[in-house]
């Protein structure tokens, strides 16, 4: 199986501060990877540099082959993001909003259409596609981000602590549409610091002060224990639960 997203000796500093440091990791198509770190680990300034919000000056990035110094429209068009703050437009439908972002992409009419029923089909919202985005719980929010993320049809998801800030049903049911969306053969990256949104079989990439610490399946990095067990262990960093 290709590697999707490469990652590849990137080191990130802000002035005299190492943010990152000489970070490494290869990424399938078709897998849950959960990037699991402290805050401060190292996770957001991971992700504004796969985005291009920040960019690298060692090391180097390859989204589904493409260089993103090199070739960052091409290598951009292949992720799909949901930053941890909301972005949706209150005021406008579920539809209105998707229908802006398709625009966005390039798409209108019934190519935009189309992709705009695929992304709400995939995450069940299709019967709210009428209401407005302020009138839907935290939960159907998040769905409509994701949605949206994936209008242009990318091969990597990154989602940067999705979760935060809902419910436990909401964060459960976030979680296993995610999940859902990797066995249908989308790479997602899922930044986190809760381990119980982690299943044996993900992959998982454990960033503490700038370092990868871990990257392999979480049952093979819990061993014996609990992934819980190992993470404090590399992190001596408390685990939050519920």
């Amino acid at each position: 199986m290709a590697n999707t997203l490469h990652v590849q000796n990137v080191t990130y500093r802000y002035g005299a501060k190492t943010a990152l440091d000489d970070v490494s990791f290869e990424l399938a198509q078709g897998r849950f990877c959960a990037l699991l770190g402290p805050n401060g680990a190292g996770k957001s300034t991971l992700f504004s540099l796969l985005t291009r919000l920040l960019v690298a000056r060692q090391g180097t990035i390859h989204v589904a082959g493409h260089d993103i110094a090199h070739d960052p429209r091409a290598a951009l068009a292949k992720i799909g993001v949901v930053f941890q703050q909301q972005t949706l437009d209150l005021n406008m439908s579920v539809a209105q909003n998707l229908r802006y972002f398709a625009a966005l992409q390039g798409l209108s009419g019934r190519a935009a259409q189309q992709r705009i029923d695929q992304a709400l089909d995939r995450l069940a919202m299709r019967e709210r596609a009428g209401e407005k985005a302020r009138n839907l719980n935290g939960g159907h929010r998040r769905r409509m981000e994701i949605a949206r993320a994936l209008i242009h049809d990318p091969q990597v998801l990154l989602l940067d602590e999705p979760t935060v800030g809902l419910d436990t049903s909401s964060r459960q049911a976030i979680t296993d549409h995610v999940h859902d969306l990797a066995d249908s053969g989308l790479l997602v990256l899922w930044a986190t610091h809760l381990v119980d949104e982690i299943r044996p079989d993900d992959d998982v990439v454990i960033l503490h002060r700038g370092k990868v610490r871990a990257h392999d399946r979480a049952a093979a990095i819990a061993g014996a224990g609990s992934l819980s067990e190992a993470f404090i262990a590399m992190t001596d960093t408390p685990v939050p639960s519920l």
